[in-house]
């Protein structure tokens, strides 16, 4: 092969270590000690290998680091398809706290109603090559998994976990829903509605066990639960079969209550004179709605930091986790807005 030709190859192909220690002026292993994060390299060494591997646009070849330090510095995410402000807004934090980590991200999303969506994400995920897991993956589909390989995390309730593998304790959703219907009990509420998200979801059934807690804590029957979907229409829905009775109502998240509000207001039913409204998630426009809604914050940046803090303890070489650590999640907290005030008859 001439030069020239041996030239336009190395045109043709994306650049290695090689072309990085050549432009550098360093040995190949100085590149490879950079590339991994090694120590022993000068800064002025490292320097010059970061400029070089800009200026030619070089990347790591993952697979081929793999072979070498059995890592890919990559985490596997399951994540249900979804739009939903919840789901969607857990994804993209777990996002950028894998990225502030300096690790890479890849993602399986599963189509809602397969039991074995869960599991087919999961082997995907394997093929791809991932040093871990996370389970994003909000609904009980019925399903079971098998031996990973690598060390799998669930953000909150999963089937066939164990809890040192759950990062955000089963109590903690209950507690905040229960502070929710607290606020609404104290303002001298005889009892508060609820209108649940769909129960194969975790979270619907969490938040409905909160509600129905805090009733009983005190000696009430709860009423009934409406039975929502997590969408506008799914509260609207549920408003109009609201009773006339019912002073209070918790929603099991935001976009719910969006819809109940309407239902309300068609009714000629005021919040929150007539009726005092609570939701869940606080999405950004929880604080602009007339009135401005009362809400359980989410914390999901938080919360994705302390999901993969517990899964990086338990890849190959960290250190265990602690038995407390779970306790470190951020706390989910009530937001009083206007939406919420004392019935008419105790005013």
């Amino acid at each position: 092969m001439t030069s020239h030709a041996a030239s336009d190859d190395a045109r043709r192909r994306p650049p290695g270590m090689t072309d990085v220690a050549r432009l550098a002026g360093v040995s190949q292993k100085t590149v490879s000690r950079v590339v991994n994060n090694e120590r022993y390299v000068s800064e002025e060494a490292r320097e010059k290998v970061l400029r070089a591997a800009a200026e030619l646009g070089f990347r790591p070849n993952t697979a081929a680091r793999a072979l070498i330090t059995g890592r890919f510095k990559r985490i596997g995410v399951v994540s249900l398809g979804s739009a939903l402000y919840g789901p969607a807004s857990m994804l993209v934090a777990l996002e950028r706290a894998t990225r502030a980590a300096g690790l890479s991200f890849m993602v399986a999303n599963t189509p809602e109603g397969q039991p074995e969506a869960i599991q087919d994400a999961v082997d995907w995920l394997l093929a791809q090559g991932v040093d871990g897991i996370l389970l994003s993956e909000p609904k009980d589909e019925g399903q079971h998994l098998r031996p990973a390989g690598v060390p799998i995390v669930s953000l909150g309730q999963a089937a066939d976990l164990p809890e040192s593998q759950v990062a955000l304790s089963r109590g903690r959703t209950a507690a905040s829903c229960r502070e929710a219907v607290e606020h609404l009990l104290d303002l001298g509420h005889a009892k508060v509605w609820h209108v649940a998200g769909p129960l194969d979801w975790w979270e619907g059934r969490e938040r409905l066990e909160g509600w129905a807690e805090a009733h009983r804590a005190r000696g009430i029957e709860p009423p009934p639960p409406l039975q929502g979907d997590w969408t506008p229409a799914g509260g609207y829905a549920a408003g109009l079969e609201l009773p006339p009775e019912a002073t209070a109502v918790f929603c099991a998240n935001d976009d719910t209550a969006i819809g109940l509000s309407r239902a309300l207001n068609e009714a000629g039913r005021r919040v929150p004179e007539d009726v005092s409204l609570v939701g869940f998630d606080d999405i950004p426009a929880a604080a602009y709605l007339t009135p401005p809604l009362t809400t359980v914050q989410q914390d999901f940046e938080g919360d994705a930091t302390h999901a993969l803090d517990v899964l990086m303890r338990l890849l190959p070489g960290a250190v265990p986790p602690e038995p407390e650590a779970k306790g470190a999640a951020p706390r989910r907290r009530l937001v009083v807005r206007s939406s919420t005030a004392p019935p008419l008859s105790h005013e």
